[in-house]
This record gives C-alpha cells, sequence and structure tokens, in this order.
C-alpha cells in the first residue's frame, strides 16, 4: 500500500491519547480542509461521503474550483470587490444547486457579501485573493452545517495538489488510486448513471459521459492523476491509499485516515449509502462499503482490445502500485479499429468539455506533463 502518514502524532504514541491532546495543525481547528483527490471513479465520493458522517467534518459537492472557475496562475491577484462577490456567489450557487444544474448565482450576492465581511483584512481596502474567497466559503458552509472542517472531494484537484499545499498551509490532502481496469469499465459504464437510479444528471452530461470514454484516454488520463499524486509521496500533509485497500478493510483505512487528518475515529464513518456505482443500480438503503466493488472488471464488461490497450499504457504504474498485469491476447483488428476511432473521440471530448475549463492550455499541461 502507497501511503504517506502526516507528523501529526509523535512516534511510539497512542493514537487515541495523542488525539485527545490537539496537536498543533489539528483538522478541528477551523480552517484546516480536507482535500479527497485523485483520479475520477477512485473513490474519492465515497471517501468524501465516509468523512461526510464524521460529526465535525462537513463534505461538499465537488466545486471545480481550481481549473474550471479559477487557473492556478490567478489564484494570488487580488480582485476587485465586485468580482469577489461574483465568485463567492457563484461557488455558492454551485454548491446549493449542485455541480451539474447550476441556477443564477445572482440570487446569493448578499450571502457572499455576507462571506467577505467576515473574512480577515489587514487593511481596510485590502482585496481578496480568489484563494481567500474560496478558504472563506468553504468554512462558511461548513458552519452553516454545523461543523468546523471543510471537506472537497473534487477528483481533479489531483493536479494541483501543489497550489492546495502552498495556499492552505494546514489543509491535508488524501488521495486515492484504483486498478485503472477498473476506473475503464466504471467510466465506461457512466454514461448509464441516469438509469441506475442517478438523479440530478441532465442529459448533456450523459453525452459527455460517452463521449470522454476511450481506453487510451481513459488509461492515460490515470497515469497522468497518479503521477500527478506520485509527485507528493512522503510529504507530511498528503496520504495515498488504494481503493482496493479500503474495500478490503474499511475500519482500518478509515482509522488510519482520521489519525492522519487529526480526528478521532467514528464507526458511523463506515455507514456510506451505496451509491453512485456504474455497475449496478443505487441502492441508498444499504449502508456500508461493498468489498464486491474491487476487481469489477475480472466479471466482464471490457473488451480484449480495451484491457490491451488500458494494460500497454498504464503497467509501469500499475506494478508500482501493486497491480498485476494479466497476459491478454486480443484481435488485431479490434485494436486497430480502437486506435482509429481515438482522433474522432478526442475531438468529441475536447469540444464536451471546454466550458469546464478556464485554461485549457495549462489543463492540457498538468496532463501531459
Amino acid at each position: 500500500m502507497a501511503r504517506v502518514r502526516g507528523d501529526l502524532f509523535e512516534k511510539g504514541q497512542d493514537a487515541k491519547s495523542a488525539a485527545s491532546r490537539r496537536p498543533s495543525g489539528h483538522a478541528d481547528e477551523v480552517g484546516c480542509p480536507i482535500f479527497v483527490v485523485g483520479n475520477s471513479r477512485s473513490g474519492t465520493t465515497m471517501m468524501g461521503r465516509a468523512l461526510g458522517r464524521h460529526p465535525h467534518v462537513f463534505t461538499m459537492g465537488e466545486i471545480h474550483f481550481f481549473e474550471q472557475l479559477r487557473s492556478a496562475g490567478g489564484m494570488d491577484d487580488r480582485m476587485p470587490e465586485a468580482e469577489a462577490v461574483r465568485l463567492a456567489a457563484r461557488l455558492l450557487c454551485i454548491q446549493r444547486d449542485g455541480y451539474l444544474r447550476q441556477g443564477d448565482p445572482a440570487r446569493f450576492g448578499a450571502e457572499a457579501r455576507e462571506i467577505l465581511s467576515r473574512m480577515p483584512r489587514s487593511t481596510p481596502r485590502r482585496a481578496h485573493t480568489a484563494a481567500e474567497v474560496f478558504e472563506g466559503f468553504l468554512l462558511h458552509e461548513a458552519a452553516r452545517g454545523g461543523k468546523e472542517v471543510p471537506c472537497d472531494h473534487t477528483p481533479r484537484n489531483v493536479f494541483y495538489i501543489g497550489e492546495i499545499l502552498r495556499l492552505y498551509p494546514r489543509a491535508r490532502v488524501i488521495n486515492l488510486v484504483r486498478d485503472p481496469r477498473d476506473v475503464l469499465l466504471s467510466q465506461k459504464r457512466k454514461w448509464k448513471r441516469r438509469s441506475l437510479g442517478a438523479k440530478g444528471i441532465p442529459p448533456r452530461e450523459t453525452l459527455r459521459a460517452w463521449a470522454n470514454y476511450h481506453p487510451v484516454t481513459t488509461s492515460k488520463l490515470w497515469n497522468a492523476s497518479v503521477r500527478a499524486a506520485d509527485r507528493f509521496a512522503g510529504h507530511g500533509r498528503v496520504l495515498s491509499l488504494r481503493f482496493e485497500d479500503l474495500l478490503a478493510d474499511p475500519e482500518g483505512e478509515l482509522r488510519a485516515v482520521c489519525e492522519f487528518i487529526g480526528i478521532s475515529f467514528e464507526d458511523g464513518l463506515l455507514e456510506v449509502p451505496q451509491v453512485g456505482s456504474s455497475s449496478g443500480r443505487d441502492r441508498p438503503d444499504r449502508k456500508g462499503i461493498d468489498p464486491g466493488r474491487a476487481g469489477s472488471w475480472k466479471k466482464g464488461g471490457l473488451g480484449e482490445a480495451e484491457l490491451f490497450l488500458c494494460q500497454r499504457v498504464t503497467a509501469p504504474l500499475m506494478r508500482r502500485h501493486g497491480y498485476f498485469v494479466e497476459p491478454v491476447a486480443p484481435n488485431p483488428l479490434r485494436v486497430a479499429g480502437s486506435v482509429l476511432a481515438l482522433g474522432p473521440k478526442l475531438a468529441l471530448a475536447l469540444a464536451a468539455n471546454l466550458g469546464r475549463i478556464k485554461n485549457l492550455r495549462e489543463a492540457l499541461g498538468r496532463r501531459l506533463s
């Protein structure tokens, strides 16, 4: 298991006694956000839901602040008051309406100004940065939910770990890694989420999910996400764990996550609703972490050409993270057909995602570097 733990506890101390002393940087302190990151369909939502069941943690929806609302180069820029209000209102709109069904942000203008009024200023006229507005929003929403610790589980934040650590010195980052073949299967079936019980997914999102899928691009994005997080292996405020280990030992892994964050483990964290899978219908009445979600690709759903291309692209990183490459002998014509479809699928995916990216050059650079 790839794991990096923070230095919140002295070596050899009992976790319970250490937690009771609440060391500096403890997540229960106001202003210490949690960011759950990883490749899409790698368990980030499940982790966010589990943490959100903690009495001190408030889990947001997927906010997509980094990359869509603000590019990395603009995080430190001072904004005019009116622009800061618009940004805070947009963040509130995404959180309250849902990322996929945003209404008019203007109706949150008064609340946005309230957030800004409570944010500290070094001088009366000192303008706020985008990063400060985002932090103010996170704390406001956590407090509104009766909790102290905000948690953002937007997967693509994996490409902005460096910015998160720099901008928020007490933040904790939890990175999820999942078998790329299971990610491939989940991405392939993601367009079916409306028929599996998901609510609030507009038809255009179904089309986007279909356009996004190709075994080569999905596998290369997995590589990019894993590499982005691996750069921070050894950092005291970044914890990486495998989704399969979470499924196999939910209590043990969540205890380790809580220790890393600096919060007590609660049994209720295990009682997450079984929703969000691309392989079966949502079962919100069933609680708990389903171990059967590991190795779903072995039960069918992927062709030999898809498996071959996925493993061909991801094999080095698969081995580094403890995944075994399986022998597969696909039909060469099917492999060739898939490769020929790559260009048109890339064009469709780019067109479907343009509105979700603030700076296309920056976004592509982070995934291709």
